[in-house]
């Protein structure tokens, strides 16, 4: 093959992939060449800059995309369990069990407890140790060769007998006096069968005499009523004791500790005063008095909080949670059994009803105000979790539920506003990262994430803390923040289905500018709602929908006659909220200018009699304040630049509501009210016709089954496949 000419060599180098293959290479080649030191740090910095305008700008990774219950980690002490292995029992003096035989029955017979190694000397110690690294020892080698072990069953069924006459008679020789008295101490604690007499006479002499082995006997058989029909369940250990014989016994046991147990720890502690302090429980620690007391009083606490955790009858709940509220000071010694509390009241306050998360949350507020700092922080973060996981789904229902937890929560942060303010910043700024990247990205997880009931109550948590707390303290930025978010929230959802979600965006704006006192412009986010209006003439929805329910409206109900009637509704609400707030200012004519003039043109427009008389007497009203604010503003002397003298016009009329708009705006509170109340009836009423219907025709499925007929609505689908 003969050479190629000039042509066909320059064409091979531009276009041969072998030539390609190379250019790559050397290519690549030069790029891996490595940097000079001034170089690397302009790279680093360029890197540094990147990021940190990626921060500012909300670019976060997905990885860091957390979700707002998982922001705040628990603390390593709250995730320990209790280190004690003692499951509440208190060993008992013989002379305690001096009660007559017929009383107390031996009902079963029960093993002695093991020796607990922290309890020896240095010495025996090393011989325990010793004798569980030779036990393990031996276990493995059991493990490993299975005839060493059947040559061990076999020898130790021929040792037995002689090493147990071996170890009596030795016995009997040293001590047979004291070998009698620990015979009779054992078998007095063989689940000992308490009846209702020897409860009431321990009852008397505790209550009377201050008998303490009495009083330890009777925090045992406490501990067994607590423990009531757990045994059933497998817990051998819970019933060593005592038992309970019958429900009589229980009801006296459990009314007499839960209701004195409590005064005669603090007679014997000398806590007589009804103002306590944490301080006061830790001075005593080192008194002889608590050392007596303390196995008393933790048994006491550890039988308590096994009762709450087990009980599920309500009257017994509630009783138990209020006698263990006015104990909550003796917890300061014991931090394992302040964890369990306050897990165990959370539970009970973020799903319990009525009065148990009522009296839950007291126990809770009682323990963040009186053990500390850290115990305050263990709360709030706990319910904090609480109230984001419960607030996933907003039905009717649980409407009033989630309104307590809520206000709770905002209560317990009113205790410490400093320690929760620094965590609240926290969250605002997790909302704040959520709200950038779903207007930078607009993915749908972003969206999906803003338009939850999640994120939505998460909102209106830190809005309900600003209001009930910003007089008092400087929550300037937070207020700021919140503000930027709700408005955030405002434009990336315009649409008419997303009205709900813009009622709730206004009545924030409205609620923070009456609680802070500062003026927040809301008209123009009103009036865009009656710009969704497209249908002039509709048909109600046969549909029952209660649509504060939801943030995303059905597509069927914007064509309806309802969802024209709640855009008017809404927009008269939203505005009288807003201008009853600024009726007596000097500049209401003004402010109600731009309002006056869109709604007069949608009055014109509209073909619905009863909307136009609602608008037409809002117009009236609104005019009738403007000219009540013109003759007091032509009755007064000083210039508009005098800021002091303007902000206090009017203020007595304020005072007394005297101002026109105030009345009205009264009424349309009734009306709205009452609006909400018969919305929820009829919701209510059809959810319980819905499931009739559904029991309906699960019933005669089921008939038609065992009939050996086949439903009407199969039968259908079956000649629609023929």
């Amino acid at each position: 093959m003969g050479k190629l000419g000039k042509k066909a060599r320059k064409f091979a180098k531009k276009n041969l992939q072998t030539v390609l293959r190379r250019k790559r290479k050397l290519k690549s080649s030069f790029k891996k060449k490595a940097p000079s030191r001034q170089d690397k740090d302009s790279v680093e910095n360029q890197d540094g800059v990147s990021k940190l305008h990626n921060q500012l700008n909300g670019e976060a990774d997905e990885n860091n995309n957390v979700s707002l219950d998982a922001i705040f980690s628990e603390d390593e002490y709250d995730m320990l369990e209790d280190d004690s292995d003692s499951d509440g029992y208190i060993s008992e003096e013989p002379s305690s069990f001096n009660t007559p035989e017929n009383e107390i029955d031996n009902s079963s017979e029960g093993g002695i407890d093991m020796i607990n190694p922290n309890d020896l000397s240095d010495q025996n110690k090393e011989i325990h140790s010793e004798l569980t690294k030779k036990i393990k020892q031996l276990n493995r080698l059991k493990k490993k060769d299975p005839e060493f072990l059947k040559f061990l069953e076999t020898n130790n069924k021929a040792v037995e007998p002689f090493r147990d006459e071996d170890t009596n008679s030795d016995e009997e020789t040293i001590n047979a006096d004291g070998l009698k008295r620990d015979e009779q101490s054992v078998s007095s604690n063989k689940n000992l069968l308490l009846s209702s007499s020897v409860v009431d006479s321990w009852c008397h002499q505790v209550k009377n005499k201050q008998d303490v082995p009495l009083f330890t006997s009777l925090i045992n058989g406490y501990r067994a009523a607590c423990h009531y029909g757990s045994e059933a369940i497998g817990n051998v250990d819970a019933g060593r004791c005592y038992k309970i014989g019958n429900s009589e016994t229980f009801s006296k046991i459990l009314i007499f500790m839960l209701s004195e147990a409590d005064n005669l720890f603090r007679e014997q502690l000398g806590l007589l005063t009804k103002s306590y302090k944490k301080e006061m429980i830790l001075e005593l620690r080192n008194t002889q008095k608590w050392k007596t007391l303390k196995p008393l009083i933790k048994s006491y606490l550890r039988s308590s909080l096994f009762l709450l955790n087990e009980v599920s009858e309500t009257e017994i709940l509630r009783f138990s949670l209020a006698r263990i509220r006015v104990s909550v000071i003796f917890f300061a010694a014991f931090p394992s059994l302040q964890r369990r509390l306050i897990k165990i009241a959370v539970h009970l306050w973020a799903t319990g009803e009525g009065t148990i998360s009522s009296l839950s949350f007291l126990i809770i507020r009682e323990m963040s105000s009186v053990l500390g700092s850290n115990v305050f922080d263990t709360c709030w973060i706990k319910m904090y979790k609480a109230v984001i996981a419960n607030c996933q789904f907003a039905e009717p229902i649980l409407h009033k539920h989630m309104q307590f937890l809520r206000d709770s929560f905002v209560e317990l942060c009113s205790l410490d506003v400093h320690r929760s303010t620094t965590r609240a910043k926290v969250s605002i700024q997790q909302l704040t990262k959520i709200l950038h990247q779903g207007l930078r990205t607009k993915k749908k997880e972003a969206v999906q994430m803003m338009r939850s009931w999640q994120f939505i109550n998460c909102i209106d948590l830190w809005v309900k803390f600003i209001g009930a707390n910003f007089q008092d303290y400087d929550l300037q930025t937070m207020l700021y923040n919140v503000i930027q978010i709700i408005n955030g929230v405002a434009v990336l959802f315009p649409g008419p289905r997303y009205l709900p979600l813009r009622i709730k965006c206004i009545q924030w704006l409205n609620y923070l500018s009456r609680s802070t006192g500062i003026f927040i412009p809301v008209a123009s986010m009103v009036l865009d709602i009656l710009e969704h209006i497209t249908v002039k003439e509709g048909k109600n929805s046969g549909v029952v929908f209660h649509h504060l329910s939801v943030l995303q409206l059905p597509k069927y109900w914007l064509k309806s006659q309802n969802f024209v009637e709640e855009c008017v509704l809404s927009t008269i609400e939203l505005l009288s909220s807003h201008f009853s707030q600024w009726s007596h200012h000097i500049s209401f004519p003004e402010l109600a200018t731009i309002p006056l003039i869109q709604l007069k043109k949608f009055h014109a427009a509209s073909t619905t009699e009863n909307l136009k008389r609602l608008v037409k007497r809002f117009i009236d009203q609104v005019e009738q304040n403007i000219d009540f604010i013109n003759k007091k503003r032509d009755e007064i002397s000083f210039s508009p630049n005098d800021q002091q003298a303007a902000e206090s016009f009017l203020q007595l009329e304020k005072c007394n509501s005297n101002v026109p708009f105030i009345q009205y705006y009264k009424s349309i509170l009734d009306k709205a009210a009452s609006r909400s109340l018969a919305v929820d009836k009829k919701f209510l009423g059809a959810n319980k016709n819905k499931k009739k219907r559904q029991q309906h025709e699960k019933n005669q499925q089921i008939e038609s089954a065992a009939n050996g007929k086949v439903h009407p609505e199969k039968r259908r689908g079956k000649k629609r496949k023929t």
